[in-house]
């Protein structure tokens, strides 16, 4: 078996998976991978490539076609997205937040009017979302937000700064969490659909970033902005549930961009120590580079069965409504974490070809690292899976 082949887990994938996985693998290698290294050396946004990927159905999978997705499954999702990110993780950025936080709670809690005005664009790639829950000192602790959205008839008016915002500086819409109620805390926070063209938003500063430096993250400032009513994503006070359920799922995605990453530290690794010599034999010939080359191996073949396994659950929910929030967790702990030792174990192989931009090792690298943090920390991650081990709800 080639070095890139991976044996997957024990499930027979349909013709259907292996044509979105073959399409996406192919469209990686022919259209990201010639511009990966420049856009995260420039940290422009590849909005040519993210458009190709919405008319390619990439942006909106799980979404059923009239509504402008491809009408996929969650599995299909998870194959696609560890292809983008095997070629470059920022593209897989946009495509996780795009498929998972944005077009998943439209669809999901959006009402038909709201689904049509904004899904059908945003999941047929035309338009771009973003998701917004985090502030400057509110991360983990949501329920320590400041920004507010107050009822005045038939518009509420928001003010404050969220920040993190993924694709913000770009985004069309925003999936914005905010509070009501402040003195009911994360009981008080209410989401809401933002229009990022009306009077009273501004994008902030766009953060330099150490890795993904071509999916735009920046901060966005309300200042006395009317979303009308109708513009509301659910009940008021349902955010916090709803800003969780959507977690749920972007979690999944987090884990297979995770696991595209690592796969592709790995495979550079298997080549690099086929050729490389030192002391008169291939690097690969010693025990020291093998052991490393099969716990990379072993580790990636983990995350995976752990992220179909999640991805099978989410995909059964939509019928039994089952919740995957462990297997979600469990998925995106093991994998970001594999996604580091693969990065950390591939510039230590390479050497000091391995911390040279000649190569993609180091990018690999800065990338991996924000797998453990966004979409929830490791730390969540190990708390989720205790509590609910322990009956904690």
């Amino acid at each position: 078996m080639a070095a890139t082949d991976a044996p997957g887990p024990n499930l027979t994938l349909t013709a259907e998976h292996e044509m979105i996985r073959q399409a996406a693998r192919d469209f990686a290698q022919n259209e990201i991978a010639p511009i990966a290294a420049a856009h995260d050396e420039s940290g422009e946004f590849p909005l040519a490539t993210i458009k190709k990927m919405g008319a390619l159905g990439f942006m909106g999978l799980e979404v059923p076609e009239h509504y402008g997705g491809a009408g996929l499954d969650t599995l299909a999702y998870v194959l696609a997205l560890e292809e983008i990110c095997k070629v470059d993780a920022a593209h897989g950025t946009i495509m996780s937040v795009n498929n998972s936080l944005v077009c998943h709670g439209l669809y999901k809690y959006g009402t038909e009017a709201q689904k049509q005005q904004y899904l059908v664009p945003i999941a047929s790639g035309q338009k771009i979302g973003a998701y917004s829950l985090t502030e400057p000192m509110s991360g983990s602790d949501a329920g320590s937000m400041k920004s507010r959205a107050v009822r005045d008839g038939d518009d509420y008016v928001i003010t404050g700064r969220k920040s993190w915002v993924t694709s913000a500086p770009v985004a069309d819409l925003v999936v914005l969490f905010t509070l009501t109620d402040p003195a009911q805390g994360h009981r008080g926070i209410t989401a809401f659909l933002i229009d990022t063209d009306r009077p009273g938003f501004a994008r902030g500063k766009t953060e330099p970033k150490l890795g993904i430096r071509a999916s735009a993250t920046s901060e966005i400032v309300f200042d006395a902005y009317r979303c009308p009513a109708a513009n509301r994503l659910g009940a008021e006070g349902e955010g916090f549930k709803i800003a969780m359920t959507v977690l749920d799922a972007g979690r999944i995605g987090i884990a297979a961009q995770a696991l595209g990453i690592a796969e592709a530290a790995h495979a550079a690794s298997v080549a690099y120590a086929r050729e490389r010599e030192a002391f008169g034999s291939k690097i690969g010939e010693f025990q020291g580079i093998q052991f490393k080359i099969a716990d990379m191996r072993t580790r990636i073949e983990a995350a995976r069965l752990l992220i179909y396994s999640a991805a099978l659950a989410k995909e059964r929910s939509k019928t039994t409504g089952e919740r995957y929030t462990q297997a979600a967790s469990m998925a995106k702990l093991f994998a970001s974490e594999t996604a580091m030792f693969c990065a950390h174990a591939a510039v230590q192989i390479h050497g000091g070809l391995g911390y040279s931009k000649e190569l993609p090792i180091e990018r690999y690298f800065r990338d991996a690292k924000i797998t453990e943090i966004y979409e929830g920390t490791s730390e969540i991650q190990r708390l989720v899976i205790a509590r609910h081990e322990l009956g904690l709800r």
